[in-house]
């Protein structure tokens, strides 16, 4: 295949641009790239584009995002995820009506400030690099749209989970969500 595009189960571990790398080799193709960035922990669709594909992978780029996400109330890790650090812990003992109640002021047009485990760059670098290197720089927020974002499941308990169903414009880091909706509730989570 010299040209085209591939929707991409991306499984737990791997990051973007490896899958980009595997289907490079397997296909024998320099001119590879995808649309979108999904986190190392997350599994879900990457679609990569081959040859003169790539230059459609804009479109795709631009389309409203769907994500299932488990959020852990009361554990902050330094990267929002369950791959970070733990940073603090502190019991939440939230309810679900609670978290339903609180997910109402975030649909709708919202600022999120990118976190510092992030591909963005900033002064030529990206900002994973220099969390990675002990950095901590200010990042402007931006405006994302999130057009509904609901509780699927629950678990009560001291550091309760909730999944969530979230349908957003491109953009929006369900991670800084998460924490932003458990900081409305007067504590931290990161998604697990």
């Amino acid at each position: 295949m010299s040209d085209g595009l591939l929707v991409v189960d991306k499984p737990s571990g791997p990051t973007s641009h490896d899958m980009v790398a595997r289907v490079r080799r397997a296909a024998g193709v320099k001119r590879v790239g995808h649309a979108g960035t999904l986190d190392p922990l997350a599994t879900g669709v990457v679609v990569i584009g081959i040859g003169r594909a790539t230059r459609l992978l804009r479109y795709v780029s631009d389309s409203n995002k769907e994500y299932v996400a488990r959020v852990r109330f009361g554990i902050a890790t330094d990267s929002l995820d369950a791959d970070g650090r733990e940073i603090s812990r502190q019991p939440m003992p939230v309810t679900k009506e609670q978290v339903s109640s609180a997910l109402s002021g975030f649909r709708g047009s919202i600022e999120q400030t990118p976190p510092m485990v992030s591909a963005i760059q900033i002064g030529g670098r990206r900002l994973h690099e220099l969390a990675r290197a002990g950095e901590e720089v200010e990042r402007q927020p931006r405006r994302v749209e999130v057009y509904s974002i609901d509780v699927l499941d629950f678990e009560e308990g001291e550091f309760p989970m909730a999944t969530i169903h979230v349908e957003c414009s491109k953009g929006t880091y369900v991670r800084v969500l998460a924490d932003d909706i458990a900081m409305a509730l007067g504590g931290r989570a990161h998604l697990s």
